[in-house]
C-alpha cells in the first residue's frame, strides 16, 4: 500500500480546533442543541485512524456510512447509521503546499463544516447517501453554497482564500445547466 503523509502533532492540534469550531458554527446555523448534534452519530478521523478502504487519493475528505447497532439489540430496527468523516491528511497537506494562501485551520474548518452539512442533510432525509452521480454533483453544489453561507459570516485569518478556493463549486457548471 502507498504510504501517505499523516498530520504531525502540531497539525493535529490545529485540526482538532478546526473540528470544534466547525461543530459550533454548523450547529449554531442549524440551531442544533448539543444533544441533537450528538444524535447525528458521526466522528471525524484523520489518516492515522483510517483503515485502508477509508483512504482515497483524490478528495480532502470522504464520509463513510456504517450501520451501528446497540450491543445486545435483537431487532434490526435498532440499527442506526453512523457516519465517519475520513480526513485525507495527504490531500489536504498537498493542497496547502500547492497554494500558499491557504492555511490549515481555515481549510480544515471548511472541509469539516462541509461534511457536517452533508451529514445533517442525510439525517434529515434531504439527500440520499447513495444518490446517482448527477444528484451527488447537484448535492455538492448545494452543500458548498451552504458551507459558504455558514462560514462567510465569521472572521478568521485565512478564511477568505479558502472561500475563494471553493468559489467555482457554488454554482453548476455550464454543461450541467444545459443537460
Amino acid at each position: 500500500m502507498h504510504q501517505f503523509r499523516c498530520f504531525n502533532q502540531i497539525e493535529i492540534q490545529v485540526v482538532n480546533q478546526s473540528v470544534e469550531l466547525a461543530e459550533e458554527l454548523v450547529s449554531d446555523h442549524y440551531k442544533l442543541s448539543t444533544s441533537q448534534l450528538l444524535r447525528l452519530n458521526y466522528d471525524v478521523k484523520t489518516l492515522q485512524e483510517l483503515s485502508s478502504d477509508e483512504i482515497v487519493a483524490d478528495h480532502f475528505a470522504q464520509i463513510v456510512r456504517y450501520a451501528a447497532k446497540k450491543r445486545g439489540a435483537l431487532l434490526d430496527t435498532s440499527v442506526k447509521d453512523f457516519y465517519k468523516v475520513c480526513l485525507q491528511d495527504h490531500a489536504i497537506v498537498s493542497a496547502l503546499n500547492q497554494n500558499s494562501q491557504l492555511n490549515l485551520m481555515a481549510f480544515v474548518l471548511y472541509i469539516v463544516s462541509h461534511e457536517l452539512i452533508h451529514i445533517i442533510r442525510f439525517r434529515n432525509f434531504l439527500q440520499h447517501f447513495d444518490a446517482s452521480v448527477n444528484e451527488r454533483l447537484a448535492e455538492e453544489i448545494r452543500v458548498h453554497a451552504k458551507t459558504h453561507e455558514v462560514l462567510s459570516g465569521i472572521t478568521l485569518e485565512g478564511l477568505n482564500p479558502v472561500l475563494s478556493f471553493y468559489e467555482n463549486w457554488r454554482s453548476p457548471p455550464h454543461d450541467i445547466m444545459n443537460s
